[in-house]
């Protein structure tokens, strides 16, 4: 059996099964410690999942908040699908691909490679948006580094990454993420169609790269969570390359007191990944005012965190760390 006391693998077809802690090695003392973190930061839902079932949840999992960076992680995920099928090259240059940008990129800044933008190491640090206010003050100054030598979380990297995916492919990301994620992994809330969409398109005053904004709700990000932890595959189905999941999580580049980061993920680098926390080896989505998408894979737990950021709210990267580290303390 596994984890969940289950004789074959669970997954979410067609909703999540929940089922009570006592019954899989959790303390319901411990979770209520757990809910009471949750009410004093703000936390807008939560989800635990071991096993690919829902161990405790609280608040709204069925709402679509915004994702903000977690954005990227989509899109990671969506460029793993479209290397593996030969539309987009890795090594592929700026200037191959013909991407420049309101200022002009010069020579050197066009040399940066596919690859490097998906490490956020490319050297180009042309205006921008879309950015919080710790992201301007971290962007470093234009023409201060060369492509591939330095790692700084910049906007640029990740709009433009949008761009080269549409170039390449002829596909609006929102539509690719519908077709090829969302549809096969079931996501339950998920839109994008004539009536409604979960994602759209924000044109930017300084740079030609748009930012794309999705909306997901709590139950269906964990599904992105589970078919990462399953290395990619969503029951019978390979969704995206096991190659590329493992790739996406490498600490390719220090990241202070975030841990480290790899093709748009957070990685937990000797167990700094949140400011007064010890994590476990994993890795994480995230996005402005607290949203995470946790991935633990030796413990098989994914754990999701939203935050109401529509009406103004924001949970710390510290607090976040002590709600976490109540969680796993509340594993029996």
């Amino acid at each position: 059996m596994n984890k969940v006391g289950i004789e074959k693998e669970e997954w979410p077809e067609p909703i999540w099964r929940t089922t009570t802690p006592e019954a899989v090695g959790w303390s319901p003392t411990g979770l209520a410690l757990v809910d009471a973190i949750a009410d004093e930061v703000g936390t807008a839902a939560l989800m635990v999942v071991e096993g690919g079932v829902v161990v405790h949840e609280k608040g709204a999992v069925a709402h679509r908040y915004m994702c903000h960076s977690i954005r990227k992680s989509l899109l990671s995920a969506l460029f793993g699908i479209f290397v593996a099928e030969g539309q987009i090259d890795l090594s592929s240059t700026l200037a191959e691909l013909g991407i420049d940008d309101k200022e002009g990129l010069t020579d050197r800044e066009r040399l940066a490679s596919v690859n490097s933008l998906l490490m956020a190491r490319s050297g180009v640090f042309h205006p921008t948006g879309f950015e919080s206010s710790g992201m301007q003050a971290t962007r470093e100054a234009r023409h201060s580094h060369g492509p591939g030598t330095f790692w700084c979380y910049n906007n640029w990297d990740f709009n433009a990454l949008g761009t080269i995916f549409e170039q390449r492919t002829g596909l609006s990301l929102f539509d690719a993420f519908r077709d090829r994620i969302a549809i096969p992994c079931g996501m339950e809330d998920f839109r994008y169609g004539p009536d409604a969409k979960d994602g759209s398109y924000v044109e930017l005053e300084k740079s030609v790269h748009r930012a794309y904004p999705f909306r997901l709700t709590a139950r269906d990000l964990a599904r992105f969570g589970l078919l990462y932890i399953r290395g990619g595959r969503w029951g019978t189905r390979q969704v995206v390359p096991e190659k590329w999941v493992r790739l996406s999580v490498q600490p390719y580049s220090h990241a202070g007191s975030a841990g480290a980061y790899g093709y748009m993920w957070w990685v937990v680098r000797d167990g700094v990944h949140f400011p007064g926390t010890i994590m476990p080896s994993g890795y994480s989505a995230q996005g402005f005012g607290g949203h995470v998408m946790m991935v633990l894979p030796e413990l098989d737990l994914v754990l999701v965190h939203r935050v109401d950021t529509d009406a103004g709210r924001a949970v710390s990267p510290l607090q976040i760390g002590r709600l976490f580290e109540a969680i796993l303390s509340a594993k029996c």
